[in-house]
């Protein structure tokens, strides 16, 4: 199935602060290929995180596969305001479609995405299936990034599990409401599971109270932040 994408238009800092994320997860190297977004807290915009950032990796010519693994409270699908029933990873997990059936391609040329399906009563059962790590297995030799939209590390354990599949993680945190305390609650959970931490993106930020260069000092932020920890 093919759907259209109705995205909100990025302003000019939105727009460079994806670049700038995107090339800075090439710049991880060639192996981080499969990458999970995780968050603290519900509500921090880890989803419209990751949604842009496909959607910028495609237009620059990688060929990208956006997986919402958030089967608990999905919102990409509201995200792009899909109107259209479609099969999801729900589906594939408890073997009512095939792979085929749950990647819908886009009008963004590059970007194909596989939206969450019905809320199942065994969420993290599904995820640490085998046909789950079988799909990342398989996709993995057709798409040059995975991106995989998680649930909150902070109040659910599926994106512990979903690491085992991953190159890689990234956590999104919401200027002025996570506590330190949390964050690195979540980050100490996230170094378990063995997948490496690529960084943290600071979400939320009111450019107009950044003195100058605010969409680069966002980024000096985060590598305070790691070096913290």
């Amino acid at each position: 199935m093919k759907v259209k994408l109705a995205l909100k238009k990025l302003d000019y800092y939105s727009n460079e602060a994806y670049n700038t994320l995107r090339t800075n997860i090439q710049f991880c190297g060639g192996d981080k290929r499969v990458i999970e977004f995780t968050s603290c807290m519900p509500n921090e915009g880890k989803s419209s995180v990751t949604l842009n950032l496909a959607v910028s990796m495609a237009e620059s010519g990688k060929s990208v596969l956006l997986i919402d693994a958030d089967l608990r409270k999905s919102v990409l699908k509201a995200r792009v305001r899909l109107q259209e029933r479609v099969d999801g990873l729900t589906h594939y997990l408890t073997g009512q479609a095939s792979v085929e059936e749950i990647i819908c391609t886009t009008d963004i040329p590059q970007l194909h995405m596989i939206f969450a399906g019905p809320v199942p009563p065994n969420p993290s059962e599904l995820l640490n299936s085998s046909l789950f790590e079988e799909l990342i297995s398989e996709q993995r030799k057709k798409y040059e990034y995975i991106i995989i939209d998680t649930p909150p590390l902070g109040s659910v354990i599926d994106s512990a599990i979903i690491a085992r599949v991953c190159d890689g993680t990234i956590m999104v945190v919401e200027t002025d409401a996570v506590s330190y305390k949390l964050a690195q609650e979540v980050k100490e959970q996230m170094i378990k599971t063995g997948c490496p931490i690529l960084g943290v993106v600071l979400n939320k930020v009111d450019i107009s109270k950044r003195s100058y260069y605010g969409k680069y000092k966002k980024y000096r932020k985060y590598k305070e932040y790691k070096n913290r920890g």
